[in-house]
């Protein structure tokens, strides 16, 4: 079917602008940690659908890590066949209701239509399929016909290890996952703010994986607790899922001083008091309530303590970025389909604080040891013959940025070198993540590794697709030995 214009209007793109859902007004939903995002109705979500244009070489599916069948399931929506557009969106993608709120969406990015307008919805049309697959009673478990009785180790649940395991389930093998937080999901149990990701998404999917033969294991620390020489022992095959946890730091005078964390010792406490969970007894309690906050970093997870801090009622929050402002639309030596590097508003944007760009932290201040304010230095950016761009600093500009709380959110470095990649004696790469063969073969025999652990902090939609290879890994793996 790819390729095909499915009968509908082929110049529907000429007709049709892109349209998206309106999110529920700011002061709503800073009330509350429900998500944020609005919907479109049938009409226009079919009107939406019939934008594609049924490429002949659909650049989507290579920008898309999961290679979805974004032009089959946009004509099935177009003539309103939504459990077959469900049954097309299931072939490639274990959980599309997860990409479907936190992919950025590089399948838009590469649409051909991009070139001249704005793209399909390609995202709010995935959403609206799987969204409506649950309610229609379309997706439910699908245990294999049979039981090869050989045993998988599972090690970490975020979405490369419940993507791996499902895989693998489904393939007839016995899947046991071993998680160290008390409850499954990685990240986005404990990561992802509800206000983007409602955990009842997440929680559907795991009884789906239990119903198909999954077993959890939580509140369980391989290579401490639990040594990975027993689960070699007693499983035929291990599969490391473990993330890239370990945080980047920011070594400047003051970074003892009270008052200043790790952005991912914020959040978990944040997900667990909307879950109604008691803290973590080895974490300090954290709050931003009444509290002036400096956030040092421009991704996605600066964003997420943005809509938290706000929704926990700081007296003011900035959020500073080292490298410059990003122009608002593609530079000329950014060109489609590449992934365009533009300024980016998350909708916890809109909700409050300010930003800042070309900054450098220098230095913390404080008094009785607890962090007052944030010393920074202004950059100017200079472009680089080879065509990066130097930032130097302006002198004479250093200021100070009050702030009674600091999170740091400076991204990832790779998997923690403790526990099970101790125990293994496992390398990383010059990025930090594990070194691997092809289909995530550690060299260890009969250990694997995918997702983040081995290509660092990335994508949910290449988490999902890391994890879907290395089960196709382990099972030809395990097919070998039992012939």
């Amino acid at each position: 079917m790819t390729g095909s214009s499915g009968g509908h209007d082929p110049l529907a793109f000429l007709h049709h602008p892109r349209v998206l859902p309106q999110d529920r007004p700011v002061a709503e939903r800073l009330r509350d940690y429900a998500e944020v995002h609005g919907e479109l109705t049938v009409p226009v979500l079919r009107q939406q659908a019939s934008r594609c244009m049924g490429c002949a070489v659909p650049f989507c599916h290579d920008a898309c890590p999961l290679h979805n069948l974004i032009p089959d399931w946009n004509a099935l929506v177009t003539r309103d066949d939504w459990r077959s557009a469900c049954d097309r969106l299931h072939r490639t993608n274990n959980f599309p209701e997860f990409t479907g709120r936190l992919c950025p969406a590089p399948c838009e990015a590469a649409c051909v239509l991009a070139i001249h307008d704005q793209p399909v919805a390609i995202k709010e049309v995935e959403r609206a399929i799987i969204d409506r697959g649950f309610l229609e009673g379309w997706v439910g478990a699908e245990p294999p016909p049979r039981r090869t009785g050989r045993r998988v180790a599972v090690v970490g649940s975020g979405p490369a290890g419940l993507a791996a395991a499902q895989q693998l389930a489904r393939a007839g093998h016995l899947v046991a996952i071993y998680e160290q937080d008390d409850r499954p999901g990685g990240l986005l149990r404990y990561g992802i703010p509800d206000f983007k990701f409602a955990k009842s998404l997440l929680d559907r999917r795991l009884l789906q994986l239990r119903r198909e033969g999954v077993r959890f294991h939580c509140g369980v620390r391989v290579g401490s607790q639990l040594p990975v020489a027993t689960l070699r022992r007693r499983f035929d095959a291990v599969v490391l899922a473990i993330g890239a946890r370990r945080a980047r730091e920011l070594d400047v005078p003051g970074r003892g001083l009270a008052g200043i964390h790790l952005a991912m010792d914020y959040l978990p406490q944040q997900n667990r008091r909307v879950a109604g969970l008691p803290p973590r007894r080895d974490h300090l309690p954290i709050t931003a309530a009444a509290k002036r906050v400096v956030i040092l970093g421009g991704g996605d997870t600066g964003a997420d303590c943005l809509g938290n801090v706000l929704r926990e009622g700081c007296t003011a929050v900035e959020q500073l970025e080292l490298r410059p402002q990003p122009p608002r639309e593609r530079a000329p030596g950014n060109p489609w389909p590449s992934w365009p590097i533009i300024l980016r508003t998350s909708p916890a944007h809109e909700e409050g604080g300010g930003r800042r760009y070309a900054v450098e932290t220098v230095a913390f201040e404080g008094v009785g040891g607890r962090v007052g304010g944030v010393r920074l230095r202004r950059l100017r950016p200079r472009p680089h013959p080879g065509g990066a761009v130097v930032l130097d600093p302006v002198e004479g500009q250093d200021h100070t940025l009050a702030a009674d709380l600091v999170l740091l959110a400076l991204g990832f470095q790779g998997p923690e070198l403790d526990g099970a990649v101790a125990e293994l004696g496992l390398a990383c790469g010059p990025g930090g993540g594990l070194i691997v063969a092809d289909g995530g073969a550690t060299g260890v025999p009969g250990v694997f590794a995918a997702g983040d652990a081995v290509r660092g902090a990335s994508l949910v939609v290449t988490a999902i697709a890391d994890g879907r290879a290395v089960a196709a890994a382990v099972h030809r793996s395990l097919a070998r030995r039992a012939a």
